[in-house]
């Protein structure tokens, strides 16, 4: 066996074995598995060393700032209640029996600056307010809501995760977003059907501290009072933070060629830390004006100083794909995955579902996957963006006792029973992953190209084919409810 490649599985096998078995931490475990990795494909002393602190430096001079900001403006709508308001208008959105849907769309959109258990946290007692004044389960709206917000905690830039991933492949931060999206949304609406047989399984309507299980109890409970309106922030300055960095972003992505006065604005206003940056100014001056001063900014310290892991691993992540790339083993890792007939998009795909199985860290789970992927990914003519998808779909799944958002659902929504808390809430993510990964594969298969970026305007226009065929489902579900 050649000695890169000998030592690349020797590296992730040690990796693999400190980050499991031992304590020392993600990133010094993925330093360590560096330096075997480069050692043994006969790099230089110094040259490696090079190698990892340019890659280190490299992938963080390109995304630091944004997921700073992205965490930043998370704090923001933490204290504020614009997650909550955002919530209240798509329940309105939606109409009186749609709830749960209203729910996963909120999960999707709240979770793209809130990391996805602060943000169930935030929204559960709203769950519990849903569930107590309609009946339905809160089973199986809170569990709507906790996938809504793990798919685009993965999925769809400026969450940590994801940025990571698009810094590391060197994906464009505007097509990542629109593909993200395209992905996300089928993969909660679909994920809905099973959702639904597990809430009318295990009927569930909050009372106090207690639970009621029989839909004929609920009839004689009172309604709960929920936030009122007039407490919480208007509509545009809830959206406004998540959606018009978004909108500057995509734009300057889509109209990026130009001389023009507008053209060189746009570029810098469309910039991904621009962007962000001026969702983050929105969000401090919009939302938190009524809260304390210090209290704000003892609540954006806290959420930054949680950050400081993600940053580390990140740029670890940048070191390994230097070190891997410098190397030499890609070429031939690539010639031995197509010697085999592997799908090549299965790669990623795998390390990642398989990390997140075996430590639970989502975040962890796709960078490591886009870092080991990263000299693949030309040498097999592979497109950047269905990689970092792939990378990022494959923490959806198994979601099982070693996560912790896992134990955040299941005593939300009093689950205490081990074998519940799967079919619940595991069995549901695995089903979220299928989905996503079929999606990649076939997603790859008729947009991708070889080893180049795809037109910006096919994920746009394939979002508007799925927003299309929403609107007629939802407006035949409508006749057949009038007509009944």
């Amino acid at each position: 066996m050649d000695g890169a490649i000998f030592g690349i599985i020797l590296g992730i096998t040690v990796m693999m074995l400190m980050i499991i078995k031992t304590r020392i931490p993600v990133a010094l475990a993925m330093v360590i598995s560096c330096l075997i990795m480069g050692l043994f494909a006969g790099m230089a002393p110094t040259d490696l060393v090079n190698a990892i602190k340019s890659g280190f430096g490299g992938v963080l001079g390109g995304i630091g700032l944004i997921i700073a900001f992205g965490v930043i403006m998370g704090a923001c709508f933490e204290k504020s209640g614009a997650a909550v308001r955002m919530a209240k208008t798509f329940v309105k959105l939606c109409g009186k029996g749609r709830e749960d849907l209203a729910l996963g769309f909120t999960g999707v959109l709240v979770a793209i600056p809130v990391f996805c258990d602060s943000a169930y946290v935030l929204l559960h007692s709203l769950v519990r307010a849903i569930s107590r004044n309609t009946g339905k389960s809160s089973v199986g709206l809170g569990v709507t809501l906790a996938l809504g917000l793990l798919i685009t905690h993965a999925l769809v830039p400026p969450t940590p995760g994801p940025v990571a991933v698009a810094g590391i492949l060197g994906v464009d931060l505007g097509i990542y977003m629109l593909w993200g999206l395209v992905v996300s949304i089928p993969m909660m609406l679909l994920s809905l059907i099973y959702i639904r047989k597990v809430g009318k399984e295990y009927y569930r309507v909050p009372n106090g501290e207690s639970w009621i299980t029989n839909q004929a109890d609920w009839a004689n409970l009172e309604n709960v009072q929920e936030v009122k309106d007039e407490e919480l922030p208007s509509n545009f300055l809830s959206f406004g933070p998540i959606l018009i960095p978004i909108i500057l972003i995509l734009a300057n992505t889509l109209i990026s060629d130009g001389d023009s006065v507008f053209h060189t604005v746009l570029e810098l206003i469309g910039n991904p830390v621009v962007a962000v940056g001026l969702g983050v100014l929105m969000a401090l001056y919009g939302l938190t004006t009524q809260i304390d001063r210090k209290e704000m900014i003892g609540s954006m310290d806290d959420a930054l100083s949680t950050t400081g892991l993600i940053l580390v691993v990140t740029g670890c992540g940048g070191a390994m794909g230097a070190v891997l790339k410098a190397s030499g083993a890609g070429p031939q890792v690539a010639e031995a995955i197509a010697s085999s007939g592997i799908p090549p998009l299965l790669v990623p795909l795998a390390i990642a579902s398989m990390l997140r199985m075996i430590q639970g860290s989502a975040t962890a789970s796709m960078m490591v996957a886009a870092t080991m992927t990263l000299p693949l990914v030309e040498a097999l003519g592979l497109d950047p963006v269905f990689v970092a998808l792939a990378c990022a779909v494959g923490p959806v799944g198994f979601s099982h006792v070693n996560d912790s958002y896992f134990h955040i659902i299941s005593r939300t929504l009093g689950i205490t029973e081990l074998s519940d808390q799967l079919k619940i809430w595991s069995l549901t993510s695995t089903i979220a992953w299928a989905i996503g990964a079929s999606l990649i594969m076939i997603l790859n298969l008729v947009f991708g190209k070889g080893g180049t970026m795809i037109d910006p305007l096919i994920p746009l226009a394939v979002l508007g084919v799925i927003v299309l065929w929403m609107k007629q489902r939802e407006t035949k579900t409508v006749v057949k409810t009038a007509t009944s």
